[in-house]
């Protein structure tokens, strides 16, 4: 039996990620979050891109967090809990991810604090929906009068 070495380094990940066919690529990276394999996987590889800006990770993005309630001790309703993500996963989606897939994406599922950085980030032609989440009634209703923005 031959020894097999493990090097650590990035380029060395790579390579081995890419002789992986695409079909098992595709099986790993569904068993992700969507904003987990683009924040992670894009513009790492030419090869990896052509995978990870796939509809299947693009037509639906949310950028947010839940935590189960079981995990939480409260008296909530809710099934889950919503946070923002981190300042700086939001500003790589702004600033870098959503403009590349901008065409691709149809639906966003958002919470309140980065609601306008998101939107304003560029345009979504497909879109046709989102969810929004810890959203005021008056932060609402500026958001859709056109006040918002």
């Amino acid at each position: 039996m031959e020894n097999i070495e493990v090097k650590t380094d990035m380029e060395t990940l790579i390579l081995r990620i890419n002789d992986l066919p695409d079909e098992i690529l595709m099986i790993i990276f569904k068993n992700m979050y969507n904003t987990e394999v683009l924040y992670s996987l894009l513009d790492v590889d030419k090869g990896l891109n052509r995978i990870v800006c796939d509809s299947a990770f693009t037509y639906c993005l949310n950028l947010l967090r839940s935590v189960p309630t079981r995990l939480i001790v409260s008296e909530s309703l809710s099934r889950y809990f919503i946070y923002p993500l981190l300042d700086s996963i939001v500003n790589r989606f702004c600033l870098q991810i959503l403009p590349q897939i901008n065409n691709k994406i149809k639906w966003l599922n958002l919470e309140s604090s980065s609601i306008k950085r998101i939107l304003c980030a560029t345009n979504y032609p497909a879109l046709y929906g989102f969810g929004l989440y810890n959203i005021e009634t008056n932060e609402a209703i500026n958001l859709f009068s056109g006040t918002y923005i």
